[in-house]
């Protein structure tokens, strides 16, 4: 089998990660419910996940790091903590469903919303997006990156237009982080939402976000969290604000020692391998009669995602073809990215996504070129 679905899951995963979720299924208890040893070194475990992920996105404390299941939850607890009836929000087309859906909810409950169009290549206009900025408007929410088109936005450019006006800047960083370098503070994002499984090559049901501190979300969920038990309300203090219940201690230990290898691996290099692995697809395929390719492969900054189809064909026969015939696992269809794929007029017949990761291969990728040729004669 070749794996070419990282921007959906990455499949391997480093030794360490293994390690660190079987020793935690022998040793941890649960966080804060006692002073047992298993109990205290759940705390332990987590408070230090907690250091190493301030430390990776240079957030200004531990405490500003909140745990959850995926980027899914994360969005969904910053956006609807946030947002109230009458505030304005600017978001993008290139947004996934976990930023767009708890979006419309918003809209459904009093508040406004912009969606920022994009010209044929996938990039958004930065004049655009801060000409939509109101009296009232409350935040921009953007992704990092489109999970179709692996095209990026200029965190640096977005947060400057935010201090600016005096608004929230929310970002999801689901495709980024892990191979892209992320400073909180130096780029101005007041709330950053991550998932585990993807480049940070941690277990799935492990991810978080970056709130900034001084930043007020209110809990999605309240109930359990070991302190205050006769609080009639769920704390405030943070992290332990937006945490409720036992957290996935487990997948947690797998985490912390994901990003542990991604500092000693050094994400430069893998970041380089997994663009020149993605480069060399694109210079393969762009050359086949038949096949067309989406997004801006003229910018130096993208993720590793080559998104195509071939002719007229459905993406979803054409990555049925791949993996049945040649053992090559792609993503087909719409990406749970229904906006960027109605800009780019591919609604009805999806598009077929390569993902590479650093465990990929040269000669993997010349299989995939081959393949694609192959199924275009």
């Amino acid at each position: 089998m070749i794996y070419l679905d990282n921007a959906a899951t990455t499949l391997h995963k480093p030794d360490a990660v293994k390690k660190a979720v079987l020793e935690a299924f022998d040793t941890l208890g649960n966080a804060g419910r006692g002073a047992s040893e298993p109990a205290l070194g759940a705390a332990r475990m987590i408070y230090g996940a907690r250091e190493v992920l301030a430390e990776f996105f240079h957030a200004e404390s531990a405490n500003c790091i909140v745990f959850t299941a995926n980027s899914t939850e994360s969005l969904n607890i910053a956006l609807k903590g946030l947002f109230s009836e009458g505030d304005h929000v600017v978001t993008t087309v290139l947004e996934h469903n976990s930023v767009l859906r708890p979006l419309y909810e918003c809209r459904e409950r009093g508040c406004e919303l912009t969606v920022i169009g994009c010209d044929e290549k996938g990039n958004i206009s930065y004049e655009e997006l801060e000409a939509a900025i109101k009296e009232n408007t409350r935040a921009v929410v953007c992704t990092h990156a489109s999970n179709l088109t692996g095209n990026m936005i200029d965190l640096r450019r977005v947060g400057e237009i935010a201090g600016r006006r005096k608004i929230l800047f929310v970002v999801d960083a689901s495709q980024t982080a892990g191979i892209y370098p992320i400073d909180v503070q130096g780029l101005g994002i007041d709330v950053l939402c991550f998932t585990g499984h993807k480049s940070l090559l941690g277990p799935q049901g492990t991810g978080g976000m970056y709130v900034r501190s001084g930043v007020k979300i209110r809990p999605l969920l309240s109930g359990g969290s070991g302190v205050d038990t006769y609080d009639p309300f769920h704390p405030s203090v943070m992290p332990t604000a937006l945490e409720a219940g036992t957290l996935n201690g487990h997948g947690i230990a797998g985490l912390r020692a994901a990003v542990g290898y991604i500092m000693e691996s050094g994400m430069d290099k893998i970041r380089e391998k997994e663009l020149s692995l993605m480069r060399c697809f694109y210079e393969g395929v762009s050359r086949i009669p038949g096949v067309k390719i989406y997004g801006d492969f003229d910018a130096e900054e993208r993720c590793p995602v080559v998104a195509l189809n071939i002719g007229e064909y459905d993406s979803s026969e054409v990555s049925d073809e791949l993996n049945v015939s040649y053992g090559i696992v792609t993503r087909p269809g719409a990406h749970c990215a229904p906006l960027m794929h109605r800009a780019l007029g591919t609604e009805g017949q999806g598009a077929v996504r390569f993902s590479f990761s650093h465990y990929n291969t040269k000669e993997e990728v010349d299989s995939a070129i081959k393949a694609i040729k192959e199924l275009t004669e």
